[in-house]
């Protein structure tokens, strides 16, 4: 939690940014943006689950973590290290399991004030703007927590200072594929597209699916007209032992990925492609989605000692001397990040 005292110097600091036409927050903290017209081009993108920003605890209890805290433990300068005056404001943020629009709206509102920009500055698209409870055990000892855990979608939040969405460049609802249980599994047999009515039994799980459901969209960087696409995606749990992408599918490369038509129609039409993943299955190669000219970053483990988080990206990305994944994370999976030049 932040402290409430301001350092001797504050004021002076505030003045004397002023007078520099730096951008400075209302707390005094300088916000951690190039000056304007900067010749800077790099595409900052992250990638997490952000757990409905509830952390479980090795003793059965749970943590709330905040929108700001979780972003600072996340953001990462060109070294690859958090909370340095280096971290830039990020351009696309691809999340997994974040509550709706409610949570997704202030989480990038609450991006926009780390960087001293009005609210607004960021948007969020969600798959689903307020999902039913997905049903299940939440591993929270404490309900209230755990009940935060109930509502997942995915989603996508963008900087509308440098990336532009156009109405028509949405796509939305593309369902993961899974195994029905007590349903034979040979090579894909048995799989087929996790949604009504190929969905849990039961009055508890009966929206599960959608916390599984997909969205991509399709953005123009503003400075070059430069078109980027994104997508969120986060497969079942199930995916970790039977690959499955849709009827008698294992998916891409057997990872039980796939991409939707219309996400497919604005992929093709993109220069720039960035895929973030909570896939539920480890080992899947860099060169899964080779076929759409991407490449995985980051080879370390994600969720205790697996990998199971993927970032896929077509462009010119960076090096990382942290392998693309950011250790600190407070969420219970680690960020994947990609500086894309363009």
């Amino acid at each position: 939690m932040a402290s409430t005292c301001r350092p001797s110097g504050a004021l002076a600091f505030v003045a004397a940014a002023a007078l520099a036409g730096t951008t400075v927050p209302a707390s005094g903290v300088q916000a951690h943006e190039g000056p304007a017209g900067t010749t800077d081009r790099v595409l900052r993108v992250y990638t997490n689950n952000i757990e409905n920003l509830v952390r479980n605890n090795a003793d059965g209890s749970c943590t709330r973590i905040s929108g700001p805290d979780h972003l600072t433990s996340m953001l990462v300068d060109a070294s690859g290290r958090t909370g340095t005056s280096g971290v830039r404001a990020p351009d696309l943020l691809i999340v997994q399991q974040v509550r709706g629009t409610g949570q997704a709206t202030a989480y990038a509102d609450q991006l926009a004030a780390k960087f001293g920009y009005p609210a607004g500055t960021y948007k969020a698209i969600v798959t689903w703007d307020d999902p039913e409870p997905w049903g299940g055990s939440h591993h929270c000892s404490q309900q209230s927590l755990g009940d935060l855990k109930k509502k997942q979608t995915n989603g996508i939040v963008y900087n509308t200072r440098t990336l532009s969405l156009a109405a028509g460049d949405i796509s939305k609802y593309w369902s993961a594929g899974w195994l029905k249980f007590g349903t034979p599994y040979t090579g894909g047999a048995g799989c087929t597209l996790y949604k009504p009515p190929s969905n849990d039994d039961g009055a508890a799980n009966a929206y599960k699916w959608k916390r599984t459901s997909a969205i991509a969209a399709r953005f123009a960087i503003n400075r070059t007209g430069t078109s980027v696409f994104a997508a969120a995606m986060h497969l079942p749990e199930q995916n970790g032992a039977n690959a499955c992408s849709g009827a008698g599918s294992t998916g891409i490369a057997n990872s039980g990925i796939h991409v939707g038509v219309d996400a497919t129609r604005l992929m093709n039409a993109s220069t720039i492609r960035v895929i973030g993943i909570d896939a539920n299955r480890t080992d899947i190669a860099s060169s899964t989605l080779s076929g759409f000219g991407m490449t995985g970053y980051g080879a370390r483990s994600t969720m205790d000692s697996r990998k199971i988080d993927y970032l896929f990206v077509k462009g010119a990305v960076q090096p990382s001397s942290i392998d693309h994944t950011v250790s600190g994370t407070k969420s219970n999976h680690l960020a994947l990040y990609g500086f894309i030049t363009y």
